[in-house]
């Protein structure tokens, strides 16, 4: 299975957000998966890339061609597929995974939740989104939605599209549903 991660590129962020990437990169490379991710050398995208590469599993890296060109290709992507830019690399991890995973990240993780979560609704592809909610992370974005869902905002049940994983574990009992 090819498990499309978004997530932080800073690292100045909490340390425990390293610990468990890197515990869900290695738990991905030992069930024999694959990444499809940004292939940056900072933040989570370099935890998550080294863990899984480090322990036997493939990384393929969409790289808009502005992150190649600033230096910050990582060395853990194994293939690497250039881009345009951050619009393009959507449509491609979108396009090469079976299932997303959104770990803590910033306004570009949102946006890649978020556009993957509205193109499923008008049916353009049906993939799940999974939030990684470590230290519940996610939980202030889930009473949003809520919020959003109650108010008539959201068509149909946002949760058939943005779930929820609390740990590994959760992560794989969602994998066996897919």
């Amino acid at each position: 299975m090819k498990i499309g991660v978004f997530c932080s590129a800073n690292n100045t962020i909490d340390a425990d957000f390293f610990t468990e990437t890197e515990a869900l990169g290695a738990w991905i490379a030992a069930q024999g998966h694959a990444i499809v991710y940004g292939g940056c050398n900072c933040g989570l995208m370099e935890c998550v890339g080294k863990a899984v590469h480090l322990h036997g599993g493939q990384t393929i890296g969409v790289i808009p061609r502005i992150i190649e060109q600033g230096g910050r290709v990582s060395d853990y992507v194994d293939i690497s597929i250039a881009c345009d830019n951050l619009s393009d690399r959507k449509d491609l991890i979108l396009l090469k995974s079976d299932v997303l995973i959104a770990l803590p990240g910033g306004i570009g993780t949102l946006d890649e939740i978020f556009t993957l979560a509205a193109s499923a609704t008008n049916g353009y592809h049906n993939k799940r989104v999974v939030l990684f909610n470590i230290k519940g992370f996610w939980d202030a974005l889930l009473h949003l939605l809520d919020h959003l869902q109650a108010q008539g905002m959201i068509r149909g049940n946002y949760r058939q599209t943005i779930v929820v994983a609390n740990s590994v574990d959760d992560f794989f009992q969602l994998l066996q549903q897919t």
